[in-house]
């Protein structure tokens, strides 16, 4: 008996054998990411996903923090020797990323030495415009695309005695709304913003077709300017000081601080990335809406497209790495890439599809008619042909540039200086930012 179960047992190690050593032969892919909360899970599903569907390959997912953090991190990686495969990077660090020359190995490359064919056609061009270069070549690929839209506590608006069908469009009409609701007491705070640089100043200039700075915003070339104190800046600022010295308005803080402001029910209009749907759905006790961003109606009556913001998928090199990880990196980006796949990242998170395909089929299952406001920053993406103030910002050292932004409106902000004082020590900081990255990156 002993022995037929010892016979027994040999002969099930020798038929488990194969799919062992199938298990111990997949190729290991290391992913940083930077996105954290629900965000954060909605990655590791996706990880898994890709995991599931072959047994070549393995992606590790790892969060590093915020993005700066994931991006300085996978560079300072690179200078050791031993980055990740993929880094996912947020917009403002492109033109730093491209600077970079041998640490990254661009998709378009990428692609071609692993035999996948993706058609960089089937993206939506406002998304896949930005991680391109002047040849239409993708650099990176198109991920976690977005972009900031208005935010609404339509409970807020029905306590205030405002509509809930017909919502603001125009900055005069959020003066309105935020005016009743303060009277009201429909919410403790009226207005809020995350991310301000990008939402007040860099969607504020492509939606009203305004230069942020020279050059097509840096598409065209390093050698660029800020164009800050141009009078549109000027007006904007003035309005949001107006804001703030009348109690509609409150400073949430720099970048994604204010994030959590709104699903608490604390504000009734918020300005924030599409991307927060996620939280929103899982914390918010109140009904809402998402809507495109406000305009000013005295400078443009047909506002333009606004610009995407969200991250990228960078794929790192390194020495000696065997080609197929690059392969098991662009099977990854196959992946993500598919119509079923990309539906599902765009539902479950908030951001844009990727893919044309994807945002026909979600109208087409009607996920838009029983979720009112998904597809707002689709909407405000694609509602008009960019120009070249509205393609986007390739501009190097922008994070820092953005601080030195979001550090001269909290000046403004706590009553230290006017409007102008402020954009003129923007863009003139901003400017010194520029000039130190163009040097550092002249060829």
């Amino acid at each position: 008996m002993q022995r037929r179960s010892l016979i027994a047992g040999t002969a099930a190690l020798s038929l488990a054998a194969p799919s062992l050593a199938r298990a111990q032969a997949r190729t290991e892919i290391q992913y940083w990411y930077g996105l954290a909360g629900p965000l954060g899970e909605r990655v590791a599903e996706q990880v898994k996903r890709f995991n599931d569907s072959q047994d070549r390959y393995t992606v590790v997912g790892s969060f590093k923090g915020s993005y700066i953090d994931t991006m300085t991190g996978a560079i300072a990686a690179w200078r050791a020797g031993n980055p990740p495969h993929i880094a996912q990077v947020f917009e403002v660090g492109t033109a730093t990323m491209m600077a970079a020359g041998p640490a990254i190995r661009p998709v378009h490359a990428l692609l071609a030495d692993a035999g996948v064919e993706l058609d960089p056609k089937r993206y939506i061009a406002g998304v896949r415009g930005y991680y391109s270069d002047t040849q239409g070549r993708l650099i990176s690929m198109p991920y976690n695309s977005s972009s900031a839209i208005m935010w609404l506590n339509l409970d807020a608006f029905q306590k205030a005695g405002l509509s809930t069908t017909e919502l603001p469009k125009t900055w005069a009409q959020v003066r309105a709304a935020a005016e009743k609701i303060k009277a009201a007491n429909a919410a403790p705070v009226a207005i809020t913003t995350a991310w301000p640089t990008w939402v007040m100043f860099e969607q504020m200039a492509a939606i009203h077709d305004v230069p942020f700075s020279t050059r097509a915003n840096g598409f065209e070339g390093m050698n660029t300017e800020l164009q800050l104190t141009a009078p549109f800046f000027r007006k904007h600022m003035e309005f949001l000081l107006g804001l703030q010295k009348d109690g509609l308005f409150r400073y949430g803080g720099r970048d994604n601080a204010a994030d959590a402001i709104f699903p608490t029910g604390e504000v009734a209009i918020s300005f924030n990335s599409a991307g927060n749907r996620a939280r929103v759905e899982r914390e918010a006790r109140f009904k809402w809406i998402s809507v495109p961003l406000p305009y000013h109606d005295d400078v443009i009556q047909s506002p333009k497209n606004g610009v995407i913001g969200g991250a990228s998928l960078w794929a790192l090199s390194a020495r000696n790495r065997p080609a197929a990880e690059y392969r098991g990196v662009a099977e990854f980006f196959r992946f993500i890439s598919e119509v079923d796949q990309d539906l599902w990242w765009h539902k479950s998170t908030g951001y844009v599809p990727i893919t044309i395909a994807a945002y026909e089929k979600a109208k087409t299952e009607g996920f838009y008619v029983q979720n009112p406001g998904a597809d707002a920053a689709v909407v405000q993406l694609s509602r008009a042909e960019p120009t070249p103030n509205s393609m986007g910002f390739r501009l190097g050292n922008f994070v820092e540039v953005r601080n030195v932004i979001q550090e001269e409106l909290e000046k403004a902000l706590q009553g230290q200086q006017g409007a102008t004082a402020a954009l003129e020590a923007a863009q003139r900081r901003g400017n010194v930012a520029l000039r130190n990255f163009e040097r550092a990156n002249r060829s």
